[in-house]
């Protein structure tokens, strides 16, 4: 007693006593494909490199910092884009601290070389170029009343 419920499935129905047993063959051909579990995308932040200023040893992102780098040859520059070869060592934007680095052998420690008088005097230069900052934090926000 064979009969035809789906198209590839054949069941055959079998009368032992009061109980009846269904004997159902396996499908052939090809299986239905099952969902894929959705998977919850975690948004991670992207990683921002962070620096340490060589005078006030503050650690700020890379981008925010200046490179001054002594290349393979010798010579000491200013890195704007902070990927050219050689050593570098970064300085923040306050004035105390390019103040402190050219004005002391810091920078040329960091560097591993010796700053002759050019190099130094352009590079007090560059640093009276840089908009001035405020340091403490009454300065950093002058709406802000004390009691």
């Amino acid at each position: 007693m064979g009969r035809e419920t789906e198209p590839g499935t054949a069941t055959m129905d079998t009368t032992v006593g009061p109980v009846a047993i269904i004997v159902t063959e396996p499908r052939l051909g090809p299986q239905p494909a099952r969902p894929e579990p959705k998977r919850t995308q975690v948004h991670r932040p992207k990683h921002v490199p962070r620096r340490t200023c060589i005078a006030c040893r503050d650690k700020d992102a890379k981008r925010t910092l200046t490179r001054i780098v002594r290349s393979p040859t010798g010579e000491i520059r200013i890195d704007p884009g902070g990927k050219q070869n050689g050593r570098g060592a970064y300085l923040c934007s306050q004035p105390s601290c390019w103040r402190k680095a050219v004005g002391t052998p810091l920078l040329g420690r960091a560097l591993k070389t010796e700053i002759d008088d050019a190099t130094r005097s352009t590079l007090q230069a560059f640093a009276a170029s840089l908009p001035d900052q405020p340091t403490d934090s009454l300065a950093a926000n002058p709406n802000e009343r004390t009691s």
